[in-house]
């Protein structure tokens, strides 16, 4: 039985579990290590059986505590070439990883890490280098679509591919519009290499939904300029236009920025 949590998804610090039950991998370790031990142990989760830490991109709120994972804990971090030299140049990594515990992926090609299979693949964003996952397992397909600046024709197709998806749905538009943000900030969010907003990932939903897909997680919502109650809203109303209710036909959760979320058992 698969298993998912989020220990936070937000500008905070992003970090997601995954585990087969016996093998567990994370995606992203932007969460401070002291929060994320803690949190480990409230859940009764060991983090020996974490068989490596997959690294979408290289800002902040996406690799702190990577270093401390792989160096203290001897597990293996996975991500591309660029990822690997930007973790090593940022700001928030006070020391490097060593050499054994640095794994390399090339973009479109199966990598087996313990019971999973994964691949990465490109995403718009503005980081040194962008990935989303693709994670394979008894016959499911686990994927993250997250720090996306618009839905590309591979991300079209990880979302008709996945079982289970996670899927940024970061701002209002009018909420970022009409916000205190200053106008830089607004383009780059709003870019193509930016975040993505609410309506497109609702539009990608509808325009790829596929009776496979049975679980969607909205993640990495911005505290300024969203609102779960707005995400839920829209994503709602797109999903009604082809025919299917939240709820009932599909699954629609918003995972909470700042604490854990349940563990979801698949």
């Amino acid at each position: 039985m698969l298993k998912f949590k989020s220990f936070g998804s937000g500008s905070s610090g992003n970090c997601y579990y995954l585990s087969n039950g016996e093998d567990a991998l994370l995606i992203d370790a932007g969460v401070g290590i002291r929060a994320l031990k803690r949190y480990f142990k409230e859940a009764q989760l060991k983090i020996d059986n974490v068989r490596g830490v997959l690294i979408t991109h290289d800002h902040a709120d996406h690799i702190k505590a990577v270093a401390h994972l792989a160096n203290d804990y001897r597990i293996p971090v996975y991500t591309t070439t660029k990822i690997h030299e930007g973790i090593r140049k940022s700001y928030c990594v006070t020391e490097n990883i060593e050499a054994e515990y640095v794994k390399l992926l090339e973009k479109e090609q199966e990598t087996e890490i313990g019971c999973f299979s994964v691949c990465s693949f490109e995403v718009p964003h503005d980081g040194t280098d962008n990935v989303g996952y693709r994670i394979r397992t008894e016959g499911k397909t686990f994927c993250v679509l997250t720090d996306i600046g618009h839905i590309t024709p591979t991300a079209e197709q990880m979302i008709k591919d996945a079982n289970y998806l996670v899927l940024e749905s970061n701002y209002d538009n009018s909420m970022l519009e009409m916000g205190p943000y200053p106008a830089y900030l607004k383009e780059r969010i709003g870019g193509e290499n930016g975040h993505l907003c609410n309506t497109d990932a609702a539009k990608a939903l509808a325009e790829n939904y596929h009776e496979g897909l049975t679980h969607v997680w909205l993640c990495h919502l911005s505290e300024e300029n969203n609102h779960p109650t707005i995400v839920e809203k829209c994503i709602g109303a797109h999903l009604y236009e082809i025919g299917l209710i939240v709820g009932k036909d599909i699954s629609i959760e918003v995972l909470r920025r700042k604490v854990p979320s349940d563990m979801y058992e698949l």
